[in-house]
């Protein structure tokens, strides 16, 4: 095999920078293409790999990024008709039988995927669409603007989206300690409102402008991905990670997608690598399963269906998507105020203060007898091993005296000796009358975990999440915009209130990488 950097022309005579590894021999062969801004040196070992499985393999770096010229505009519409440019370069090439999979990670992904929506309904055969590939691998996917700058439920995810714009924002390269320097000249640069206006102040500590930040929350329009998924016909693999912050949008992902999809959530963060103490039965070589899926994807092997594979945390066991996601085989409810389910142990009501927010770096909690800033509640130890595979969800009847407030409800499992592992966090942001009792529903992500005899669930209500969320200045002004605070009594009622959690009831477990490709 041999690599060699080429350059492939865009509509606009833009030369990107494209590393091409290509198998021995003089055969056709199907290609593989990833268009990253993270560096396409960073992907030589991998190129080398699917080379070595009888792909032509492909890292591009994406406009304006690395190697490559021009301006770099995240997410704007330069990703789609670059990508298409590159799928049409690539099946022009004498080494090409035509066939082509976009693959990609984070920001990668999008790329990989816009390139894949460019015509909704592209269907993969012997006569392929212009521009579009012919399956995708999406993996822990960043799939816009609004989904990486907000949650969900409204709250601005702050810290990621100022490390990332610090990394990689109004820059042809990367620097990934950019904001860990400017914190540290800085310890409380991530306080300073106006949140749009963060990067005058960031930019001191990074030498340089950040001009495209307003931009990022300016744009509220979410779920553009996934709805063009719907009409799609070609194959998708979905990977992602329990403890990402963008699982979520992994699991709409192929929960929408109109073709043959597959998900595959492991235990593992954005960077798909699971804790170093995790037994190595708990692990999955990607490389493999990805060049196994290809190749069954573009044989036309996989069963036009919509299934897959989560890890029950570390145990190396895994549960089938199609029974744990949607719908939870069973969902187990937690009341609130009970001695089965959650005991209140304080904080029924309390005082959620933006200038003394509860932090998202710290699982401590108070334990003197001071003003609750939280409610807190703990259940009994577990008296058997448990299961839980799916969507978890929070329910609580609260009380804002605000117009304007966010709920964010964090769990912890406690094993027996007390040391803290987070489970499961969801935020939403309600506005209405200030002190009206509301029925609350705080979605906590998808659960894949394991949990041993002993181990006690302990639930905090918040009002905050800071930093990895800006604050609610609860003022009923817009977060990203407001220069004032003021703090908001809240009240939970235990009566109304539960935690439910998906249950596995039947242990039936699936090896990931047969379920994956069939």
């Amino acid at each position: 095999m041999n690599t060699r950097t080429v350059s492939v022309l865009t509509p606009d005579g833009t030369p990107l920078a494209t590393d091409v590894c290509l198998p021995g021999g003089d055969r056709p062969r199907p290609a593989v293409l990833i268009r990253t801004p993270y560096g396409r040196d960073a992907h030589r070992a991998e190129l080398r790999g699917w080379a070595a499985h009888g792909f032509a393999a492909l890292a591009q770096d994406v406009r304006g990024r690395h190697g490559s010229p021009g301006e770099w505009h995240p997410y704007r519409d330069h990703e789609r008709t670059d990508g298409a440019a590159t799928v049409a370069w690539v099946r022009a090439q004498t080494w090409s039988n035509g066939e082509v999979v976009a693959v990609g990670a984070s920001y990668a992904a999008y790329c990989a995927l816009v390139t894949a929506l460019d015509a909704p309904g592209a269907a993969p055969g012997p006569v392929h669409r212009e521009g579009v590939p012919d399956a995708v691998i999406a993996a822990v996917p960043a799939l816009g603007l609004t989904e990486t700058a907000r949650e969900p439920g409204g709250p601005e995810r702050l810290w990621a989206r100022a490390g990332w714009w610090a990394a990689h924002g109004d820059r042809s390269d990367s620097d990934p300690d950019a904001l860990e320097r400017a914190l540290a000249d800085d310890p409380r640069l991530l306080e300073h409102l106006p949140v749009a206006r963060l990067a005058e102040r960031l930019a001191t500590g990074l030498g340089r402008e950040l001009p495209s930040w307003p931009r990022l929350w300016a744009d509220r329009q979410r779920g553009r991905l996934v709805a063009l998924g719907s009409a799609a016909r070609l194959p998708l693999l979905a990977v992602g990670g329990t403890r990402d912050p963008f699982a979520e949008d992994t699991v709409a992902l192929w929960h929408g997608w109109g073709g043959p999809a597959r998900l595959l959530l492991g235990p593992w963060g954005h960077h798909l690598t699971a804790d170093r103490s995790a037994p190595a039965r708990a692990r999955v070589n990607l490389g493999a399963l990805y060049v196994r899926w290809s190749r069954a994807a573009l044989a036309g092997r996989l069963e036009p269906t919509r299934h897959g594979a989560i890890a029950l945390g570390d145990s190396g066991r895994w549960h089938s998507t199609h029974r744990a996601v949607s719908p939870p085989e069973t969902e187990r409810r937690w009341p609130f105020g009970s001695p089965t389910g959650l005991r209140l142990l304080h904080g029924a009501e309390f005082s959620a203060d933006p200038e003394r927010p509860v932090r998202s770096d710290d699982l401590a909690v108070p334990v003197d007898g001071g003003p609750a800033d939280r409610c807190l509640l703990l259940s009994p130890p577990l008296p058997r091993p448990l299961d839980l595979a799916g969507a978890a969800v929070a329910r609580i009847n609260a009380t804002a005296d605000t117009p304007s407030a966010d709920w964010a409800v964090r769990l912890t499992a406690l094993d027996p000796s007390g040391r803290a592992d987070p489970l499961a966090f969801g935020i939403v942001r309600r506005t209405g009358p200030p002190g009206e009792a509301a029925d609350i529903t705080v979605p906590l992500g998808t659960l894949g975990r394991r949990l041993p005899a002993g181990t006690r669930l302990r639930a905090e209500i918040a009002g905050h999440h800071f930093p990895a969320h800006a604050r609610n200045p609860h003022t009923g002004d817009d977060p990203v915009t407001a220069t004032r605070l003021a703090p908001s009594r809240r009240a939970v009622n235990p009566r109304g209130s539960a935690l439910h959690l998906p249950v596995v009831a039947r242990r039936r477990y699936v090896e990931p990488v047969p379920e994956i490709c069939r």
